[in-house]
């Protein structure tokens, strides 16, 4: 199967070869003025200028005529294409933009009520602990001590405090599981 690409030197048909002298011929200027129409934007401008070339394509106008001028007609159907964009974005909801900032505010709102609310959770769950585990939890995660100077300001030994701070941290997983479990239901 032999390919021929639209403009190439083995281009057999006279409509390719039209197609071609058409893109050579208007492309240039049907660009600037889709650009223009555009506000700058250069991807959305080669997408009409495509389109017009297409839509031409497709309905056989590549020759000009003695009643119509194939140049105004691309200029034309580029121009409606450009027109028809503006109605179906207009028509839309308007989109999200990276500079709006409504989304960022509603966003940390909620994660600061999240957080709030894990809080109060949380403090509840400390509650429940043992007065021993809460204490060695408080002063090697709340008042951020090592564990050798927590054993020596809880006046134990520090393996104590590591099985004390695991055993306190396991049963608030535990609690904060079946929190979110009883909430979710």
């Amino acid at each position: 199967m032999q390919q021929h690409v639209i403009g190439s030197t083995g281009s057999a048909s006279a409509e390719e070869r039209a197609l071609l002298d058409l893109y050579q011929a208007h492309t240039r200027d049907l660009y600037a003025y889709v650009l223009r129409l555009v506000g700058g934007d250069a991807y959305r401008a080669e997408d009409v200028v495509q389109e017009a070339l297409l839509r031409c394509w497709v309905k056989r106008n590549l020759y000009d005529t003695a009643t119509m001028s194939v140049r105004r007609w691309l200029f034309r159907v580029a121009c409606n294409l450009v027109i028809d964009e503006y109605r179906a974005r207009a028509l839309r909801p308007r989109e999200i933009s990276s500079t709006t900032t409504w989304l960022k505010d509603v966003d940390s709102n909620c994660s600061e009520i999240e957080r709030m609310l894990t809080a109060l959770d949380l403090h509840e769950a400390l509650e429940d602990l043992a007065p021993l585990h809460r204490e060695a939890l408080r002063a090697t995660y709340l008042e951020e001590l090592s564990v050798q100077q927590a054993a020596t300001a809880l006046g134990i030994p520090p393996g104590t405090v590591k099985s004390r701070v695991h055993y306190a941290l396991r049963h608030l997983q535990t609690t904060m599981r079946a929190r979110d479990e009883a909430t979710a239901a």
